[in-house]
């Protein structure tokens, strides 16, 4: 996101605009405002129409009108959103930072392999955290643990897929998750 507030107001319809610059005033940081601005200019650049995000007691996002299922991820200077009708869905982005080894632990199992990308486990670890918060956004399941998700073992390439099995309930469901490494982020999305 490099655009100012006014250039992402741009992309919307008056009414639109009108609505935005106010749902922005809640937010006390330009970052944030900016990164609620872009799911909005996102989602109609995508639909081609006015829709309202509403948000469950969770706090996670749906279509006020119901008509698709939404996943929404921002991180510094990143936004990504997912829509699809056929059923919910996850997404998750994550910027490059050595910071994700500190707590590691907290969401890579013992039984997980952390394979290296180009020499950096940095950029595993984050897909292992990533996946793990877009098949927990896919789930709609209060309270994870995400020790409880369990990567497959894959080796990273720059965009691919792999597999994570969740051992929070009784199906013990496996997910496919399509992810791609960029330069400064890692993004992930649920396809099961």
């Amino acid at each position: 996101m490099e655009e100012t507030a006014d250039v992402l107001l741009s992309f919307l319809p008056a009414k639109q605009q009108e609505a935005c610059r106010f749902g922005m005033e809640r937010f006390t940081a330009l970052s944030r405002r900016l990164e609620w601005l872009s799911v909005r200019v996102l989602l109609y650049t995508i639909l081609k129409e006015e829709k309202d995000i509403a948000y469950t007691v969770e706090g996670k996002p749906f279509l006020a009108d119901r008509s698709s299922f939404i996943s929404i991820s921002h991180t510094r200077g990143y936004v990504a959103l997912a829509l699809s009708k056929s059923g919910p869905l996850g997404i998750d982005i994550e910027q490059y930072g050595k910071k994700v080894h500190r707590v590691a632990d907290r969401f890579v199992r013992p039984d997980e392999f952390v394979c290296p990308f180009l020499g950096d486990d940095t950029w595993s670890l984050l897909l292992h955290w990533s996946a793990k918060e877009a098949v927990y956004k896919r789930m709609e399941h209060p309270g994870a643990d995400f020790c409880k998700f369990r990567l497959l073992p894959f080796v990273p390439q720059k965009q691919g897929t792999f597999c994570v099995q969740e051992e929070m309930t009784a199906l013990r469901r496996q997910f496919e998750v399509g992810y791609q490494i960029h330069s400064d982020f890692v993004l992930t999305w649920t396809l099961t």
